[in-house]
Protein backbone atom coordinates (compact mmCIF):
# COMPACT_ATOMS: atom_id res chain seq x y z
CA UNK A 1 0.00 0.00 0.00
CA UNK A 2 2.83 2.27 0.90
CA UNK A 3 4.19 2.44 -2.79
CA UNK A 4 1.15 3.71 -4.36
CA UNK A 5 0.80 6.08 -1.67
CA UNK A 6 4.07 7.61 -2.18
CA UNK A 7 3.56 8.52 -5.51
CA UNK A 8 1.53 11.26 -4.28
CA UNK A 9 4.32 12.67 -2.43
CA UNK A 10 5.53 15.77 -4.06
CA UNK A 11 9.10 14.31 -5.67
CA UNK A 12 10.75 17.72 -5.93
CA UNK A 13 10.78 17.94 -2.44
CA UNK A 14 13.41 15.12 -2.77
CA UNK A 15 15.04 16.47 -5.45
CA UNK A 16 15.82 19.73 -3.51
CA UNK A 17 16.84 17.79 -0.52
CA UNK A 18 19.41 15.60 -2.72
CA UNK A 19 20.50 19.08 -4.35
CA UNK A 20 21.47 20.45 -0.98
CA UNK A 21 23.74 17.37 -0.32
CA UNK A 22 21.40 15.99 1.97
CA UNK A 23 22.31 11.76 1.01
CA UNK A 24 20.72 10.49 4.28
CA UNK A 25 18.99 7.60 2.32
CA UNK A 26 17.20 5.85 5.80
CA UNK A 27 15.58 9.74 6.70
CA UNK A 28 14.34 9.84 2.70
CA UNK A 29 12.75 6.87 3.17
CA UNK A 30 11.83 7.82 6.67
CA UNK A 31 9.99 11.26 5.14
CA UNK A 32 8.37 9.18 2.35
CA UNK A 33 6.76 7.07 4.86
CA UNK A 34 5.36 9.61 6.80
CA UNK A 35 4.02 11.27 3.53
CA UNK A 36 2.27 8.30 2.41
CA UNK A 37 0.94 7.36 6.18
CA UNK A 38 -0.60 11.40 6.10
CA UNK A 39 -1.82 11.01 2.92
CA UNK A 40 -4.06 8.00 4.48
CA UNK A 41 -4.97 9.57 7.10
CA UNK A 42 -3.05 7.25 9.62
CA UNK A 43 -0.29 8.48 12.26
CA UNK A 44 2.99 8.71 11.12
CA UNK A 45 4.27 6.60 14.06
CA UNK A 46 2.46 3.59 12.64
CA UNK A 47 4.58 3.33 9.34
CA UNK A 48 7.45 1.24 10.36
CA UNK A 49 4.90 -0.99 12.49
CA UNK A 50 2.54 -1.18 9.61
CA UNK A 51 5.87 -2.56 7.58
CA UNK A 52 6.90 -5.25 10.26
CA UNK A 53 3.35 -6.51 10.29
CA UNK A 54 3.58 -7.11 6.46
CA UNK A 55 7.48 -8.72 6.62
CA UNK A 56 5.39 -11.04 9.33
CA UNK A 57 2.26 -11.98 7.39
CA UNK A 58 4.95 -12.49 4.52
CA UNK A 59 6.78 -14.56 6.94
CA UNK A 60 3.64 -17.08 8.26
CA UNK A 61 2.43 -17.25 4.69
CA UNK A 62 5.67 -19.10 3.59
CA UNK A 63 4.69 -21.99 5.99
CA UNK A 64 1.50 -22.43 3.79
CA UNK A 65 2.21 -25.13 0.99
CA UNK A 66 1.91 -24.46 -2.74
CA UNK A 67 -1.73 -25.76 -3.96
CA UNK A 68 -2.77 -26.45 -7.03
CA UNK A 69 -5.92 -27.89 -8.01
CA UNK A 70 -6.85 -30.21 -11.59
CA UNK A 71 -10.21 -30.89 -13.27
CA UNK A 72 -10.47 -33.52 -15.56
CA UNK A 73 -14.61 -34.30 -17.12
CA UNK A 74 -14.74 -36.60 -20.15
CA UNK A 75 -17.49 -37.44 -22.32
CA UNK A 76 -17.45 -40.22 -25.07
CA UNK A 77 -19.90 -42.28 -27.32
CA UNK A 78 -19.39 -46.03 -27.87
CA UNK A 79 -20.12 -48.67 -30.55
CA UNK A 80 -21.54 -51.27 -30.02
CA UNK A 81 -23.88 -49.32 -27.85
CA UNK A 82 -25.19 -48.98 -25.12
CA UNK A 83 -24.08 -45.34 -24.30
CA UNK A 84 -24.23 -45.89 -20.40
CA UNK A 85 -20.97 -43.39 -20.14
CA UNK A 86 -21.69 -40.49 -21.83
CA UNK A 87 -20.03 -38.33 -19.46
CA UNK A 88 -18.13 -38.54 -16.70
CA UNK A 89 -16.24 -36.33 -13.89
CA UNK A 90 -13.02 -38.92 -14.73
CA UNK A 91 -11.17 -36.84 -11.53
CA UNK A 92 -10.51 -34.06 -9.57
CA UNK A 93 -6.44 -33.59 -8.43
CA UNK A 94 -5.25 -31.55 -5.35
CA UNK A 95 -1.73 -31.29 -5.02
CA UNK A 96 0.21 -29.78 -1.83
CA UNK A 97 3.72 -29.31 -2.43
CA UNK A 98 6.11 -27.57 0.21
CA UNK A 99 10.00 -27.38 1.41
CA UNK A 100 9.27 -28.48 5.24
CA UNK A 101 12.71 -27.03 5.81
CA UNK A 102 16.66 -26.42 4.26
CA UNK A 103 17.35 -30.13 4.01
CA UNK A 104 14.18 -31.98 2.93
CA UNK A 105 10.21 -30.98 0.71
CA UNK A 106 6.88 -32.79 0.65
CA UNK A 107 4.89 -33.41 -2.41
CA UNK A 108 0.91 -34.97 -1.67
CA UNK A 109 -1.74 -35.69 -4.51
CA UNK A 110 -5.03 -36.12 -3.45
CA UNK A 111 -7.68 -37.65 -6.26
CA UNK A 112 -11.29 -37.09 -5.95
CA UNK A 113 -13.09 -39.62 -7.86
CA UNK A 114 -17.12 -40.97 -7.34
CA UNK A 115 -17.65 -39.45 -4.04
CA UNK A 116 -13.96 -40.85 -2.65
CA UNK A 117 -10.56 -39.28 -2.21
CA UNK A 118 -7.94 -41.50 -2.42
CA UNK A 119 -4.12 -40.65 -1.77
CA UNK A 120 -2.22 -41.08 -5.37
CA UNK A 121 1.17 -39.73 -3.77
CA UNK A 122 2.48 -38.60 -0.83
CA UNK A 123 6.48 -38.56 0.26
CA UNK A 124 8.59 -36.41 1.88
CA UNK A 125 12.70 -36.86 0.12
CA UNK A 126 15.71 -35.58 0.31
CA UNK A 127 17.54 -34.03 -2.71
CA UNK A 128 20.76 -32.76 -1.28
CA UNK A 129 22.36 -36.07 0.57
CA UNK A 130 25.89 -36.98 -0.05
CA UNK A 131 26.66 -38.26 -3.69
CA UNK A 132 23.65 -36.15 -5.13
CA UNK A 133 21.51 -38.87 -4.02
CA UNK A 134 17.94 -38.17 -3.69
CA UNK A 135 16.19 -40.06 -0.99
CA UNK A 136 12.07 -40.74 -1.18
CA UNK A 137 10.43 -41.82 1.48
CA UNK A 138 6.62 -42.41 1.39
CA UNK A 139 3.85 -43.64 -1.24
CA UNK A 140 4.93 -42.51 -4.92
CA UNK A 141 4.58 -43.94 -8.66
CA UNK A 142 7.03 -46.19 -9.19
CA UNK A 143 9.83 -45.01 -11.98
CA UNK A 144 9.27 -48.27 -14.37
CA UNK A 145 9.25 -47.42 -17.75
CA UNK A 146 8.30 -44.20 -18.59
CA UNK A 147 4.22 -43.30 -18.65
CA UNK A 148 3.61 -44.84 -15.10
CA UNK A 149 5.19 -41.81 -13.41
CA UNK A 150 2.69 -39.66 -15.32
CA UNK A 151 -0.41 -39.10 -13.36
CA UNK A 152 -3.12 -39.80 -15.69
CA UNK A 153 -4.40 -36.23 -16.81
CA UNK A 154 -0.99 -35.41 -17.95
CA UNK A 155 -0.59 -38.43 -20.20
CA UNK A 156 0.00 -38.17 -24.31
CA UNK A 157 -3.34 -39.62 -24.32
CA UNK A 158 -6.21 -40.40 -22.06
CA UNK A 159 -5.79 -43.66 -20.78
CA UNK A 160 -2.57 -44.94 -19.67
CA UNK A 161 -1.21 -47.91 -22.48
CA UNK A 162 -2.88 -51.38 -22.75
CA UNK A 163 0.05 -53.30 -21.31
CA UNK A 164 0.35 -50.88 -18.14
CA UNK A 165 -3.10 -51.31 -17.81
CA UNK A 166 -3.07 -55.10 -17.54
CA UNK A 167 0.60 -55.42 -16.05
CA UNK A 168 0.15 -52.85 -13.11
CA UNK A 169 -3.58 -52.31 -13.21
CA UNK A 170 -5.74 -49.07 -14.52
CA UNK A 171 -4.10 -46.93 -12.40
CA UNK A 172 -0.38 -47.85 -12.68
CA UNK A 173 1.99 -48.95 -10.33
CA UNK A 174 2.41 -46.82 -6.92
CA UNK A 175 3.36 -48.39 -3.80
CA UNK A 176 4.46 -46.83 -0.11
CA UNK A 177 7.92 -47.52 0.58
CA UNK A 178 11.83 -46.13 -0.23
CA UNK A 179 13.23 -44.65 -3.15
CA UNK A 180 17.17 -44.02 -4.03
CA UNK A 181 18.14 -42.38 -6.93
CA UNK A 182 21.80 -41.78 -7.94
CA UNK A 183 22.94 -40.08 -11.12
CA UNK A 184 25.91 -41.79 -11.76
CA UNK A 185 29.00 -39.42 -11.55
CA UNK A 186 29.90 -39.91 -15.06
CA UNK A 187 28.90 -37.81 -18.36
CA UNK A 188 29.79 -36.88 -22.08
CA UNK A 189 29.55 -38.06 -24.95
CA UNK A 190 28.82 -41.53 -24.17
CA UNK A 191 25.96 -40.08 -22.40
CA UNK A 192 24.59 -39.42 -18.67
CA UNK A 193 23.02 -42.16 -16.37
CA UNK A 194 20.92 -42.48 -13.42
CA UNK A 195 19.86 -45.29 -10.98
CA UNK A 196 16.87 -45.84 -9.21
CA UNK A 197 16.22 -48.81 -6.21
CA UNK A 198 13.05 -49.14 -4.70
CA UNK A 199 11.83 -51.09 -1.97
CA UNK A 200 7.65 -51.02 -1.32
CA UNK A 201 5.26 -52.95 0.04
CA UNK A 202 3.77 -55.32 -2.60
CA UNK A 203 0.18 -54.20 -2.54
CA UNK A 204 -0.23 -54.20 -6.39
CA UNK A 205 -2.81 -56.40 -6.81
CA UNK A 206 -2.41 -57.03 -10.68
CA UNK A 207 1.00 -58.21 -10.03
CA UNK A 208 0.48 -59.84 -6.57
CA UNK A 209 -2.97 -60.78 -6.44
CA UNK A 210 -5.50 -59.24 -3.65
CA UNK A 211 -3.24 -60.09 -0.64
CA UNK A 212 0.02 -58.63 -1.34
CA UNK A 213 2.14 -57.39 1.74
CA UNK A 214 5.04 -58.82 1.27
CA UNK A 215 8.55 -56.67 0.00
CA UNK A 216 9.05 -56.22 -4.02
CA UNK A 217 12.30 -54.76 -5.58
CA UNK A 218 12.97 -52.41 -8.05
CA UNK A 219 15.43 -51.22 -10.46
CA UNK A 220 16.02 -48.89 -12.84
CA UNK A 221 18.74 -47.78 -15.24
CA UNK A 222 18.32 -44.61 -17.55
CA UNK A 223 20.21 -43.17 -20.06
CA UNK A 224 20.24 -39.73 -22.14
CA UNK A 225 21.87 -38.95 -24.83
CA UNK A 226 22.12 -35.28 -26.74
CA UNK A 227 22.80 -36.50 -30.65
CA UNK A 228 22.57 -33.06 -31.73
CA UNK A 229 20.85 -29.30 -30.73
CA UNK A 230 17.71 -30.54 -31.82
CA UNK A 231 17.62 -34.36 -31.23
CA UNK A 232 18.14 -36.13 -27.91
CA UNK A 233 17.02 -39.84 -26.85
CA UNK A 234 16.86 -42.02 -23.43
CA UNK A 235 16.65 -45.67 -22.95
CA UNK A 236 16.10 -47.18 -19.59
CA UNK A 237 16.10 -50.11 -18.22
CA UNK A 238 13.79 -51.81 -15.18
CA UNK A 239 13.44 -55.17 -13.10
CA UNK A 240 10.59 -55.96 -10.79
CA UNK A 241 10.27 -58.52 -8.46
CA UNK A 242 8.30 -59.09 -5.26
CA UNK A 243 5.36 -61.84 -4.25
CA UNK A 244 1.79 -61.82 -2.76
CA UNK A 245 -1.04 -64.52 -2.68
CA UNK A 246 -4.55 -65.03 -3.75
CA UNK A 247 -6.99 -67.86 -2.35
CA UNK A 248 -9.19 -70.22 -4.64
CA UNK A 249 -11.77 -72.81 -3.20
CA UNK A 250 -11.54 -76.12 -3.88
CA UNK A 251 -13.29 -79.12 -3.50
CA UNK A 252 -11.55 -82.32 -2.53
CA UNK A 253 -12.47 -85.85 -3.08
CA UNK A 254 -14.86 -87.77 -1.01
CA UNK A 255 -16.71 -90.93 -0.71
CA UNK A 256 -20.70 -91.27 -0.37
CA UNK A 257 -22.32 -91.06 1.31
CA UNK A 258 -21.77 -87.18 3.00
CA UNK A 259 -21.45 -83.96 0.30
CA UNK A 260 -18.09 -82.45 -0.18
CA UNK A 261 -17.17 -79.34 1.40
CA UNK A 262 -15.28 -77.00 -0.43
CA UNK A 263 -12.25 -75.86 1.15
CA UNK A 264 -10.05 -71.83 0.70
CA UNK A 265 -6.22 -72.89 -0.21
CA UNK A 266 -3.78 -70.14 -0.38
CA UNK A 267 -1.97 -69.56 -4.20
CA UNK A 268 1.35 -68.14 -3.73
CA UNK A 269 2.14 -65.89 -6.66
CA UNK A 270 5.69 -64.84 -7.30
CA UNK A 271 5.89 -62.42 -10.48
CA UNK A 272 8.80 -60.94 -12.08
CA UNK A 273 8.70 -57.87 -14.55
CA UNK A 274 11.04 -56.92 -17.12
CA UNK A 275 10.90 -53.43 -18.92
CA UNK A 276 12.33 -51.22 -21.89
CA UNK A 277 11.74 -47.94 -22.34
CA UNK A 278 13.32 -45.86 -25.37
CA UNK A 279 12.08 -42.28 -26.38
CA UNK A 280 13.56 -40.42 -29.19
CA UNK A 281 12.56 -36.09 -29.63
CA UNK A 282 12.99 -33.89 -31.82
CA UNK A 283 12.58 -30.29 -30.86
CA UNK A 284 14.64 -27.43 -32.97
CA UNK A 285 16.27 -24.57 -30.55
CA UNK A 286 14.06 -21.53 -30.88
CA UNK A 287 11.36 -23.18 -31.87
CA UNK A 288 10.25 -25.49 -29.69
CA UNK A 289 6.55 -24.56 -29.61
CA UNK A 290 6.04 -24.45 -32.87
CA UNK A 291 7.29 -27.70 -33.70
CA UNK A 292 8.30 -31.29 -32.30
CA UNK A 293 8.60 -34.66 -32.90
CA UNK A 294 8.64 -37.20 -30.26
CA UNK A 295 8.86 -41.25 -30.87
CA UNK A 296 8.78 -43.56 -27.70
CA UNK A 297 7.62 -47.12 -26.89
CA UNK A 298 7.91 -49.86 -24.02
CA UNK A 299 7.87 -53.50 -24.30
CA UNK A 300 7.14 -55.35 -21.25
CA UNK A 301 7.77 -59.40 -20.40
CA UNK A 302 5.77 -60.65 -17.15
CA UNK A 303 6.33 -63.53 -15.67
CA UNK A 304 3.71 -65.16 -13.26
CA UNK A 305 4.91 -68.27 -11.11
CA UNK A 306 1.96 -69.47 -9.13
CA UNK A 307 2.47 -72.36 -7.01
CA UNK A 308 5.43 -72.76 -8.74
CA UNK A 309 3.58 -73.27 -12.44
CA UNK A 310 5.60 -70.38 -14.31
CA UNK A 311 3.65 -68.35 -17.58
CA UNK A 312 5.10 -65.55 -19.68
CA UNK A 313 3.46 -63.02 -20.83
CA UNK A 314 4.36 -60.10 -23.40
CA UNK A 315 2.85 -56.62 -24.19
CA UNK A 316 4.39 -53.67 -25.74
CA UNK A 317 3.34 -49.54 -27.53
CA UNK A 318 4.60 -47.52 -29.42
CA UNK A 319 3.12 -44.46 -30.06
CA UNK A 320 4.24 -40.60 -32.06
CA UNK A 321 3.41 -37.14 -31.10
CA UNK A 322 3.38 -34.49 -33.43
CA UNK A 323 3.78 -30.46 -32.64
CA UNK A 324 1.20 -29.04 -35.31
CA UNK A 325 1.49 -25.47 -34.34
CA UNK A 326 1.87 -23.34 -30.98
CA UNK A 327 -1.59 -24.53 -29.96
CA UNK A 328 -2.20 -27.93 -32.18
CA UNK A 329 -0.71 -31.51 -31.46
CA UNK A 330 -1.62 -34.47 -33.12
CA UNK A 331 -0.47 -38.58 -31.78
CA UNK A 332 -1.26 -42.12 -32.45
CA UNK A 333 -0.46 -44.63 -30.25
CA UNK A 334 -0.73 -48.59 -30.67
CA UNK A 335 -1.18 -51.02 -28.04
CA UNK A 336 -0.93 -54.81 -27.94
CA UNK A 337 -1.31 -57.27 -24.87
CA UNK A 338 -1.06 -60.76 -24.14
CA UNK A 339 -3.87 -61.73 -21.17
CA UNK A 340 -2.43 -62.02 -17.65
CA UNK A 341 -5.08 -65.31 -17.48
CA UNK A 342 -3.26 -68.20 -16.74
CA UNK A 343 -6.51 -70.59 -17.23
CA UNK A 344 -7.14 -69.11 -20.54
CA UNK A 345 -5.99 -69.76 -23.38
CA UNK A 346 -2.87 -67.56 -24.59
CA UNK A 347 -4.85 -64.89 -26.51
CA UNK A 348 -3.58 -61.45 -26.88
CA UNK A 349 -5.49 -58.10 -27.46
CA UNK A 350 -4.69 -54.64 -29.33
CA UNK A 351 -5.93 -51.26 -29.95
CA UNK A 352 -5.21 -48.04 -31.73
CA UNK A 353 -6.02 -44.64 -30.63
CA UNK A 354 -5.47 -41.35 -32.54
CA UNK A 355 -5.45 -38.09 -30.48
CA UNK A 356 -5.37 -34.67 -31.39
CA UNK A 357 -4.68 -31.62 -28.68
CA UNK A 358 -5.92 -28.09 -28.82
CA UNK A 359 -3.56 -26.21 -25.73
CA UNK A 360 -5.73 -23.28 -25.10
CA UNK A 361 -2.96 -22.09 -22.45
CA UNK A 362 -1.10 -23.41 -19.56
CA UNK A 363 -4.25 -23.48 -18.09
CA UNK A 364 -6.71 -25.20 -20.02
CA UNK A 365 -6.11 -28.22 -22.91
CA UNK A 366 -9.16 -30.01 -24.57
CA UNK A 367 -8.45 -33.38 -26.19
CA UNK A 368 -10.73 -35.62 -28.96
CA UNK A 369 -9.78 -38.93 -28.97
CA UNK A 370 -10.65 -42.45 -31.09
CA UNK A 371 -9.67 -45.71 -29.83
CA UNK A 372 -10.44 -49.28 -31.96
CA UNK A 373 -10.08 -52.20 -29.49
CA UNK A 374 -10.11 -55.40 -30.47
CA UNK A 375 -10.02 -57.84 -27.41
CA UNK A 376 -9.36 -60.93 -25.95
CA UNK A 377 -12.45 -62.75 -27.93
CA UNK A 378 -11.50 -61.08 -31.21
CA UNK A 379 -14.48 -58.57 -30.82
CA UNK A 380 -13.88 -55.28 -31.88
CA UNK A 381 -15.18 -51.93 -30.64
CA UNK A 382 -14.30 -47.85 -31.21
CA UNK A 383 -14.91 -45.58 -28.37
CA UNK A 384 -15.24 -41.46 -29.74
CA UNK A 385 -13.72 -39.59 -26.58
CA UNK A 386 -14.04 -35.96 -25.32
CA UNK A 387 -11.77 -34.37 -22.47
CA UNK A 388 -11.49 -31.02 -21.01
CA UNK A 389 -8.57 -30.80 -18.39
CA UNK A 390 -8.26 -27.57 -16.34
CA UNK A 391 -5.65 -26.66 -14.08
CA UNK A 392 -4.75 -23.89 -11.40
CA UNK A 393 -1.78 -22.73 -9.00
CA UNK A 394 1.61 -23.22 -9.12
CA UNK A 395 2.41 -26.63 -10.59
CA UNK A 396 -0.27 -26.17 -13.61
CA UNK A 397 -0.28 -29.94 -15.37
CA UNK A 398 2.89 -31.33 -13.71
CA UNK A 399 3.90 -34.83 -14.99
CA UNK A 400 4.37 -36.28 -11.76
Amino acid sequence: LAAPLAAQVPADSVRRRSAAGDTAAPSDLAALRAAAAAAAGAPADTTERAAGRQAGGRSQNLLNPEISATGDIRGALVRPGPQTASFDPHEFELSFQSALDPYSATKVFLGLRNGTVDVEEGYVYWAGLPGHLRLDVGKFRQTIGELNRWHMHALPEGEYPLVLQRYLGEEGLAQTGVSLYWPLPFSGRAGAYELTAQVTKGTNTALFGPYGDRPSYLGTLAGFWQFSRAVYGQVSVTGLAGEGHDSVTVIPPCLPPGPCQPMTEAQRIQSRLGALAVRVTWRPPGEAQRREITLRGEAYALQRTVDGDPHVRHGAYVAAQVRLGRRWIGGVRGDWVETTDLTAARASEWAVTPTLTFWQSEFVFLRLQWTHHRDLLGETSDRVGFQAVWAMGPHKHELF
